[in-house]
């Protein structure tokens, strides 16, 4: 992927995040997390079990894995 159809893909992305902003001006999510990563983590990790599991899981992962 060369730089230019790298901009183009940010471009996108923020575009759709903004988009979901507008439709979804106060959504939260029950997982707990303090950054993209571990938001990923959290979100496979609530794919398989409950939030409330996940955040259990993820409250040890997180300390030992930062």
């Amino acid at each position: 992927m060369n730089d230019s159809e790298l901009q183009g893909l940010k471009k996108k992305a923020a575009k759709i995040v903004a988009d979901l902003k507008k439709l979804f001006p106060k959504s939260k999510t029950a997982l707990r997390y303090s950054n993209n990563w571990e938001l990923y983590v959290a979100v496979v990790l609530s794919a398989q079990c409950t939030d409330k599991k996940g955040n259990e899981i993820t409250e040890t992962l997180f300390k030992k894995y930062p």
